[in-house]
């Protein structure tokens, strides 16, 4: 006997297919997890929140672990790739890398400051995800390591200056400090500056 159109689980797809995606789970848990942290992101919470049925999760995710892998993704995908981009630049100027390799974080695009700050959160209660964002700041600060290297410094103080630096930009970020964006990008010069110490 054929199911009625009108059972539960049918709604439920015909629900999820209409009005609401994939995507639009992702972006809700990542604003739980940003907001409150990743002890927020079930998917009851989100359901309420998002006025639909569990069975509309169901729909695109197998579970909640494979919706906080599409949040790592996501992450990977805004916080990660973009510095992975750089990695086959050959370094012949200094200070020119030095801006590719900030100019993500000004940019703010796609990079996202609160998502990188809810990972790291996340990682204080993950080993697994510790890793993955150890990986990533390693990654990171090798890319600052090679433009201090390519500008003439050597390997140590190459090293220290790529962490004060970054130690610098993460400050920016867990600190919470305001900026309107047009002051950001007039002060850029003046910290390239002061970090790479030359004019």
């Amino acid at each position: 006997m054929k199911r009625s159109p009108t059972s539960p689980e049918r709604s439920a797809r015909s629900e999820a297919r209409k009005t609401l995606s994939r995507e639009a789970w992702i972006a809700a848990a990542i604003a739980a997890l940003e907001k409150k942290g990743i002890a927020n992101v079930k998917i009851d919470h989100l359901s309420k929140q998002l006025k639909v049925t569990r069975g509309s999760f169901y729909f695109h995710f197998r579970n909640l672990k494979d919706l906080l892998d599409s949040l790592l993704e996501e992450w990977r995908q805004r916080n990660c790739k973009p510095f992975e981009a750089l990695i086959d630049q050959e370094v012949i100027d200094g200070p020119a890398f030095f801006d590719a390799v900030t100019g993500v974080w000004i940019r703010e695009d796609p990079f996202s400051p609160r998502l990188d700050l809810a990972i790291r959160d996340w990682a204080r209660g993950s080993a697994v995800i510790a890793r993955k964002v150890q990986a990533q700041d390693d990654f990171r600060m090798a890319l600052l390591v090679r433009a201090f290297t390519a500008m003439g410094y050597d390997q140590d103080e190459s090293l220290i200056r790529a962490r004060i630096t970054y130690f610098q930009q993460i400050g920016y970020y867990a600190t919470h400090f305001k900026e309107p964006p047009a002051d950001r990008k007039r002060f850029r010069s003046l910290y390239t500056k002061i970090l790479i110490g030359s004019d």
